[in-house]
């Protein structure tokens, strides 16, 4: 019996990494400093610096991130925030958190980024922000929503959990808006060994905002200024992170050499293959193809034992906490993509042959053969 395909090998990954990592992490206990220490520090200076802005601030998650960002721009309670229908609800629980209404718009159905026409007709006197979701590893359309929030006064922040490394129109993601919000967990591009974010900004007061909020309010130990938040990244992550950091450029090509590879065993057929917008790199945190037949590739991809994942089967506006609340009736864009799409196995490590395999089970269960 063929070995099985995993949607994403870590252990690979590890292995590639091993000496590093096993020193950094010996590093950090030799220390025996472990929280807001100077790994954290140089990671937060590498990242800013990765991403082209001066600011880097570590928090524990990337739904901390979002959090962390509106609740320093002020927003609260009568306010509104776009946010996409079709993605994590990591995206939009954040707004909840600070009494705010997440408004629901519809996607793309090419990229499945956020519509800027839909965002602009959601637009009130009541919204103070929008939050682009750069899915799957491929930035939104940055240079039409910057200049969409700028006519409007109102606050871009970039969800940049998929896709650090990618960029648009010759920049990277998470330079665009006020700030972009990186999660770390352990499936993403750079991925620690637990929870783990950060919040990237060229705006210091922004910046210096959300350090205090993450650590309990304070600017100095036991003088609280305000209401915070316990969500600081830990050394040992950031140690970790550092070591992968370096060699993300290199991960993410892998990525899109593996991305072409399935371009090419799947052309011609019936599935729709991830579209590139052309403006940019995509880091290909997924590989998403859509079928009508979804349903039946993924059981036959489980028959198989080569794994495979459905983001995301329920979009957000769909989800019974926001259908309650009289959120839109349709968003047909977010609605298909959600019947019709499937991530297949997607790592760097991932071989040509494994590829074949996982190729040869989708086109017959596509009935392309």
């Amino acid at each position: 019996m063929p070995e099985p395909i995993p949607m994403l090998d870590l252990k690979a990954e590890y292995a590639l990494f091993e000496p590093q990592l096993t020193q950094s992490v010996l590093s950090v206990l030799q220390a025996g400093q472990f929280v807001l220490g100077p790994q954290g520090l140089a990671l937060e200076r590498e990242v800013a610096h990765y991403c082209n802005v001066e600011h880097g601030i570590g928090v524990a998650n990337g739904t901390d991130a979002i959090h962390l960002v509106l609740r320093a721009l002020g927003i609260g309670a009568g306010d509104e925030v776009i946010v996409p229908a079709f993605t994590f609800i990591g995206t939009s629980e954040p707004v909840d958190y600070t009494g705010a209404t997440p408004v629901f718009v519809d996607v793309d159905p090419h990229t499945f980024n956020i519509d800027p026409d839909a965002a602009e007709r959601a637009i009130t006197p009541r919204t103070k922000a929008l939050i682009a979701v750069h899915l799957f590893g491929q930035c939104a359309d940055l240079p039409r929503l910057q200049a969409l929030c700028a006519r409007k006064g109102i606050a871009l922040v970039e969800d940049c959990a998929q896709s650090i490394g990618a960029d648009i129109a010759g920049r990277r993601c998470a330079s665009w808006g006020v700030a972009g919000c990186f999660s770390f967990y352990p499936s993403k591009n750079l991925g620690a060994y637990g929870d783990g974010g950060m919040v990237v900004t060229a705006d210091a007061r922004l910046a210096e905002e959300i350090r205090v909020l993450r650590n309990h309010g304070s600017r100095a130990r036991y003088h609280h200024h305000v209401i915070g938040y316990n969500c600081r990244l830990d050394e040992m992550q950031a140690a970790i992170l550092r070591v992968k950091l370096a060699h993300l450029d290199r991960l993410n090509a892998l990525r899109r050499e593996k991305a072409l590879e399935y371009d090419r065993r799947l052309a011609g057929s019936s599935v729709v293959t991830p579209p590139e917008h052309g403006q940019g790199t995509h880091v290909y945190h997924q590989y998403t193809i859509r079928s009508a037949r979804r349903d039946a590739i993924k059981a036959a991809l489980e028959a198989a034992r080569i794994g495979s994942m459905i983001y995301y089967p329920i979009p957000l506006h769909r989800q019974d906490v926001y259908a309650a609340r009289g959120t839109p009736a349709s968003l047909p864009h977010s609605e298909r993509a959600a019947e019709e799409v499937l991530s297949l196995p997607m790592f760097p490590m991932l071989t040509e042959a494994q590829q074949a395999r996982v190729c040869e089970v989708l086109l017959r269960a596509a009935e392309d053969y």
